[in-house]
């Protein structure tokens, strides 16, 4: 039966045809499709014809079904919230190529920081027989955590912490306070408080970064009022209309949460035809070429990504958090990962 026959009939090309199109054993194609073949000192030549013909034929190792016959699956999920900025495209593709360093098949899902989807993303990945699970962002991270520990599964946290499992975050105090120092040395201690906008106040990350600019504030002796920091979420429409219903002056200076928010902000300056000075806590090589761009924190996507690896093997029962620092961008500078 030729190969052109099998697709005709829709039927999944497997091991014993590749097998008797190239005159060798099915357990001899096995070991060679699974990478053991020179352990079972099989001929190159032989080798070689059967992955030709396997790639011919277009055949696809069934990973669950192979995961079911191993003691290790060598797979390794990641769950994702967003796919909408910088700082999480650069995280997939750090984790992508260190899983793939480790000899590990790496999977992702995007949640849409639902915890819900979360929570039966993480089932679909348990069956798949995954041997860890990367909770990156999540809402929930230790619904997460218990789930995959009753099926036996390890769970990491990056991006935000949880209490059930190791985690890897950006030290967001001190990334905020530096960027705050920063803005206010710009636009001089003279001119008040600067305006924070962006992000919501349950997120950790958020209220870590808050407490950064507060202290940094209360440092240099600045008053600053509660209606100085607009916690109105991250998209741009909603940073628009935070601006529209100040009912005070807009400060000399912004903090600005995200390259999301700050899409809005830019937005609102040029249709109201102002210009203010800001900072922002993310990241982006267009954003950081803007004239009033004071300057951005990013964060050290590398060093996260590498610190989540190197904790694959502690122990279970390991619970530490670890606080990456930031990276403070000045203005004009186009090096980075990316954003959050």
């Amino acid at each position: 039966m030729t190969g052109t026959n099998r697709n005709a009939e829709n039927r999944r090309t497997t091991i014993y045809d590749i097998a008797q199109l190239s005159s060798a054993s099915p357990s001899a194609v096995s070991a060679i499709l699974n990478g053991s073949w020179k352990k079972r000192r099989i001929a190159k030549a032989t080798a070689e014809r059967v992955i030709e013909i396997a790639e011919r034929e277009g055949y696809a190792r069934n990973l669950q079904a192979s995961a079911l016959r191993r003691e290790r699956s060598n797979v390794i999920g990641m769950i994702m919230p967003k796919y909408d900025n910088r700082y999480f495209g650069a995280i997939a593709e750090q984790f992508e190529a260190r899983a793939r360093q480790r000899g590990l098949f790496p999977i992702i899902t995007c949640t849409e920081r639902d915890p819900d989807l979360e929570v039966e993303a993480a089932r679909e990945m348990i069956g798949y027989r995954v041997e860890h699970v990367i909770a990156t962002g999540a809402t929930d991270p230790d619904r997460i955590a218990r789930t995959c520990a009753a099926a036996g599964v390890r769970t990491l946290n990056l991006d935000l912490p949880g209490r059930e499992a190791p985690s890897v975050i950006s030290d967001n105090y001190a990334g905020a306070r530096e960027l705050t120092a920063l803005i206010l040395d710009r636009v001089g201690t003279d001119n008040g408080p600067l305006l924070f906008v962006g992000g919501r106040a349950a997120d950790h990350n958020t209220g870590a970064r808050i407490r950064g600019f507060r202290d940094e504030h209360a440092e240099r002796g600045i008053e600053l009022p509660d209606s100085h920091v607009l916690t109105c979420g991250y998209a741009s429409e909603k940073a628009r209309k935070a601006l529209d219903d100040l009912d005070f002056e807009l400060p000399g200076a912004l903090f600005v949460n995200s390259t999301i928010s700050l899409e809005g902000v830019v937005r609102w300056l040029r249709a109201n035809k102002r210009r203010t000075l800001f900072g922002c806590f993310d990241w982006d090589p267009f954003a950081a070429l803007l004239e009033d761009n004071v300057g951005m924190v990013r964060q050290d996507v590398s060093a996260m990504v590498s610190a989540i690896f190197d904790r694959l093997d502690t122990p279970l029962d390991d619970r530490e958090e670890v606080r990456v620092p930031c990276i403070l961008c000045h203005p004009g500078e186009t090096d980075g990962d990316g954003a959050s």
